[in-house]
């Protein structure tokens, strides 16, 4: 009956920016339908067995659902962007800003209008047809002629699963092309069996050949350039940068997850320039999507990786995402090398990158806030926390389907449930991108909460002193300027669903430009190279900024 009655109160279904969730007032007629019904005290609202109901707009259509699936570097992302340029109207979703501006630049120098629309991006295109977009931001409220869903197998992430779940069975496009491994198929197959899509498999095969190689590197000497060294400790890859350098042949870019994206977009591009006295890069698993790089060999430093509770192994899919990255087509490097640091790793990489990735066995769902809403109205006094918890432990799932990880959300709902906010006020604070184990990016959500519950306005002065920020000396004052840098987006992402309240956008992009000129000047002085004094902006210049 709870599916019956979302299908037919559809039209009532709206964008809230990247959050898509039923108003207060669509879920309270649906609880005032639900409560006056005979049945009202049998309905099940934690019950999500049937995930593809939630879609009227797509099941409403015969989607023609084309996979295209492959390694890394094997053309297949490049076959599904053709068909959604040459179409009349379409949606991109990647898993990265990065991503998504990339092919938003791309549609439109091919003279393709198209628009941006990310969590803390927003270009409108004028008459354009086309959307780039991340995953999260995916309208499934819009028709399309063409859709494109990158990076497929996230539908079975741990924490971000959801969203590419929704993108599958929810996006109401003609032809729908899926980018991704292999590992995804059948668990894709399976899926779509109830929704009776039409589904095509397409396989690539890499276009450039990737060699494993069967000595280590041994010594760093031995580094050359189009080198990619690759560590998953923040503190491992400086320490890289600095030993690299300190043998005075080579400067290192560097890359990694909590650097801004605009400084790995830099990094990345003085890397690629053949001009440039960067030519060895040091990265974390963060080159493995959203970066064009003319890498000749990856080297990893070490085949573990700490995943938040322990050490452990890299995936077979992991190890073959980030190798594949070796050699380019048609780039100054088209054929790859891959190789470890030490001889004992070596095993572990010939017997990944020789093993098929384990077939995919379940896709993230999570509820939409309708439900989350009329639950708590079945427990009027529970906090948003409790509603969380306590629908996380009574959630109905079938067997293609996990409840992906809320840790992070329970954590950010602890911060703000005290307040005195809506249920939906504090569901979008909790669905913003804080990062809770940042005890800076935490302070930021605490005080726009704080602010908004009070005023309605938040002025981002409240919080941040413009003009007090300078070039980090050390890794703790850089990490400091990367929280602040985080907690300046949050704001931005706070200010496209709350425009009115959130009004200072504008400075917190410019305060975003100047972090990311602060964290670029410490990446360029930092090391041992020997050869000359790093180039970094000239003090002048960068105290200008400030006035």
């Amino acid at each position: 009956m709870i599916h019956s009655l979302l299908r037919r109160n559809a039209r009532l279904y709206h964008s809230h920016e990247g959050l898509k969730f039923y108003g207060s007032f669509c879920a309270h007629r649906l609880l005032q339908q639900l409560f006056i019904s005979t049945e009202a005290k049998k309905i099940d609202f934690t019950d999500l067995t049937c995930p593809h109901t939630w879609y009227p707009m797509a099941r409403r259509r015969k989607r023609k659902i084309i996979l295209h699936v492959g390694p890394t570097n094997s053309g297949k992302t490049y076959q599904a962007l053709k068909r959604l340029e040459s179409s009349s109207s379409g949606i991109y979703c990647g898993p990265l800003r990065l991503l998504a501006w990339e092919i938003a630049q791309r549609l439109n120098r091919a003279n393709v209008p198209c628009d941006l629309l990310t969590g803390q991006e927003k270009h409108i295109v004028e008459g354009a047809k086309h959307k780039a977009v991340t995953v999260e931001m995916a309208d499934v409220t819009s028709e399309y002629n063409c859709a494109v869903v990158d990076e497929i197998q996230m539908v079975a992430c741990t924490s971000r699963g959801y969203s590419f779940t929704r993108a599958l069975l929810g996006i109401p496009a003609d032809e729908l092309h899926l980018c991704g491994d292999a590992a995804a198929v059948p668990l894709i197959q399976k899926l779509l069996k109830v929704t009776g899509d039409d589904v095509e498999v397409q396989y690539y095969e890499r276009l450039s050949p990737l060699v494993p190689l069967n000595v280590p590197l041994g010594s760093f000497s031995n580094i050359r350039t189009g080198d990619c060294i690759v560590s998953f400790s923040r503190k491992t890859l400086y320490h890289l940068k600095k030993k690299i350098e300190k043998e005075g042949k080579h400067r290192c870019s560097i890359v990694y997850g909590s650097l801004p994206p605009e400084n790995r977009t830099r990094q990345a591009a003085m890397f690629n320039d053949e001009s440039s006295e960067f030519d060895v890069l040091v990265a974390s698993d963060a080159i493995g999507m959203g970066l064009n790089l003319n890498i000749s060999r990856v080297i990893f430093a070490t085949l573990e990786k700490f995943d938040g509770v322990q050490f452990r192994d890299l995936t077979i899919s992991e190890i073959k995402q980030i190798a594949g990255r070796a050699g380019r087509y048609k780039s100054k490097f088209p054929d790859g090398e891959v190789t470890c640091l030490y001889a004992e790793d070596l095993p572990l990489l010939h017997a990944a990158l020789s093993s098929p990735s384990p077939t995919l066995e379940q896709a993230g769902i999570f509820p939409h806030f309708d439900l989350l809403y009329m639950y708590s109205r079945i427990h009027p006094h529970y906090s948003l926390y409790q509603i969380l918890e306590h629908f996380v432990e009574n959630a109905k799932m079938s067997d293609n389907y996990f409840l992906t990880d809320c840790k992070a959300m329970l954590k950010a709902a602890a911060l703000i449930d005290e307040l005195p906010l809506t249920l939906s006020d504090k569901y979008v604070f909790t669905m913003s991108p804080v990062y809770v184990d940042d005890d800076i990016s935490c302070q930021g959500l605490v005080q726009f909460a704080q602010s908004f519950s009070n005023h309605r306005m938040v002025r981002l002065k409240e919080v941040f002193t413009p003009g007090t920020l300078r070039i980090p000396k050390s890794h703790d004052a850089l990490k400091e300027v990367e929280s602040i840098h985080k907690v300046l987006e949050l704001y931005i992402w706070l200010s496209f669903h709350w425009e009115d309240s959130f009004p200072d956008r504008e400075l917190a992009k410019s305060q975003i430009s100047i972090c990311s000129m602060l964290i670029e000047g410490f990446l360029l002085q930092y090391g041992s190279w020997r050869r000359r004094r790093p180039t970094i902006p000239p003090k002048g210049h960068i105290s200008s900024l400030f006035r």
